[in-house]
């Protein structure tokens, strides 16, 4: 393809020789254990049973990256109040959890 169809190759086929684009490391690119309102409303009620929640402000408060989780998603919702401690949080998740009484403390940003 190179020398006797070139002109065929630059007509109908210019991306044929080439790398296009990059891919990154795999070990740069993060991965995030995610958990849903749903999840974590259910995660919470037995932790509060086993007595393993930490009460701050009233609050009962979970801490996502203790438990192995980085990052809060808005699927479902909470039937209490918690004092939620996450890396990453979407914006959804934060709003349902503020509008059920409790509070959210993102430590890196949100995504």
């Amino acid at each position: 393809m190179h020398k006797h169809k070139w002109t065929w190759v630059v007509k109908y086929a210019p991306d044929y020789f080439g790398k296009h684009g990059f891919t990154r490391p795999p070990e740069l690119v993060p991965e995030h254990k995610c958990i849903n309102l749903k999840q974590l409303d259910e995660l919470v009620g037995d932790l509060l049973e086993k007595g393993a929640l930490e009460i701050v402000e009233g609050l009962p408060l979970v801490d996502l990256p203790r438990l192995g989780y980085s990052k809060l998603l808005g699927g479902g919702r909470v039937s209490r109040p918690l004092y939620v401690k996450t890396l990453y949080a979407t914006e959804r998740a934060v709003e349902k959890i503020e509008e059920a009484g409790g509070r959210v403390e993102v430590l890196r940003g949100e995504s």
